[in-house]
């Protein structure tokens, strides 16, 4: 594990402002944008008064003993207190523990936006205001094959089902990768506001040069209450408003894609369960529609009992069955054995945390990871919920629906 340099006593200061520009039209640069905004709402940031990098299978508690230390160092004055005011820290976390790093980020400065009220948070040192610069869009962006060809990833799908037929799971989520190379560094703010105008319902993220758009809120924990969005079973668009309406209608009566999102709900319910005296689930999903997909959708929620944090549930939560598989265990050995793709952040939890223990955590899905060696390069990943039922061909759309968003937001 790694941990910058902080300062032996963070001083932060959180105050209301008026009313902003958008909060993605406030980063100053692409490079170390820092954001969670939903339809206008949320917050952003840049700068950075601390940092944690760590691996292994310990490290949400890892994660949430350094916050500990770093909150009972820190001298807060909050004229707001609102979810996301004081001391806060954007975090993204591996898929796979073994398999990659994760970090927490303290900005220096942090801008949000909820309910009509606007505040700006300063940490630590005092800041150098910084201009604006000017907004670049991508420059002659070329896509190409991952790890493994389109045809290689159909003959993993066919993989997956061979070893649920054979009893050894119910279902495995497979992802795959497109590689993305532009003739100039990304300046990340242009991916970031064509992905939150385009999926306002959405969560426009960026850590530590992961970015994306989620639709799923894996967990968000405010005032005791958790709730927990499930997506799993999909439908690309036809934009055909009667077409879009039979199709969802479908979905929802789909036996195959019911199945699969039934497996999310439930490992989701039971994961809560460890912390909430009761979960509430509602008798059956909803359709989610997006600009490109339709989702059956499920909202869960319950009272925490035992007073974890947003962190802590974390560690109950993920893998859900919506990334992974079900059982849970046996999914995550069948993606190391068959799916050949070092997924890093995709798929893992990606949001935020403040000194109460609140936050909001996404799962970084529709989303691309800048290669911290190339910034000209990004992977962009999409995966598919596999069960008995699936067929390579149809799951390879869905997956390039899925791709769509990454894609077209790198466009000029």
């Amino acid at each position: 594990m790694t941990i910058a340099a902080a300062p032996s006593l963070l001083t932060v200061s959180t105050v209301r402002v008026d009313e902003a520009d958008a909060l993605l039209d406030l980063l100053p640069d692409g490079q170390g944008a820092l954001a969670w905004v939903q339809d206008g709402e949320g917050l952003v940031g840049w700068g950075e008064s601390a940092r944690f990098t760590l691996r292994g299978p310990n490290r949400f508690a890892e994660a949430q003993a350094w916050w500990d230390a770093l909150v009972g160092r820190a001298s807060v004055q909050d004229e707001v207190e609102l979810p996301g005011t004081g001391l806060v820290a954007f975090g993204s976390f591996a898929f796979d523990p073994s398999r990659g790093s994760s970090v927490l980020v303290v900005p220096q400065v942090v801008v949000g936006h909820r309910g009509g009220t606007w505040w700006r948070t300063t940490i630590g040192l005092p800041v150098q205001e910084q201009g604006r610069t000017p907004l670049r869009a991508p420059s002659s962006v070329v896509f190409s094959d991952g790890e493994i060809t389109s045809a290689q990833w159909m003959t993993t799908v066919a993989q997956g089902v061979a070893r649920i037929r054979a009893g050894d799971l119910e279902k495995v989520v497979l992802a795959r990768a497109l590689d993305a190379r532009a003739d100039e560094p990304v300046d990340l703010r242009w991916p970031l506001r064509r992905l939150a105008e385009d999926y306002p319902g959405c969560w426009a993220f960026a850590v530590d040069g992961l970015l994306g758009a989620t639709p799923e809120m894996l967990v968000r924990l405010q005032d005791g209450v958790a709730t927990s969005r499930v997506l799993a079973g999909t439908l690309r668009r036809t934009g055909d408003v009667n077409e879009d309406s039979r199709r969802g209608a479908a979905l929802g009566r789909s036996i195959k894609d019911v199945e699969e999102h039934g497996y999310g709900v439930r490992s989701v319910v039971d994961a809560l369960a460890l912390h909430c005296a009761e979960v509430e689930v509602p008798a059956a999903p909803f359709v989610l529609e997006l600009h490109n997909v339709m989702h059956l959708a499920t909202d869960v929620r319950g009272v925490v009992a035992d007073g974890a944090t947003s962190l802590q549930l974390l560690a109950s939560l993920h893998p859900s069955a919506a990334v992974c598989g079900s059982p849970t265990e046996v999914a995550l050995e069948v993606i190391r054995e068959i799916e050949g793709l070092a997924r890093g952040r995709y798929a893992g939890p990606v949001g935020w945390l403040d000194a109460r223990g609140d936050g909001e955590w996404g799962i970084a899905l529709r989303c691309a990871e800048v290669d911290p060696q190339d910034p000209r390069r990004l992977r962009l990943f999409a995966g598919c919920g596999i069960v008995a039922g699936s067929q390579p061909l149809h799951e390879l759309a869905e997956s390039n629906a899925k791709l769509i968003p990454m894609r077209d937001a790198l466009q000029s």
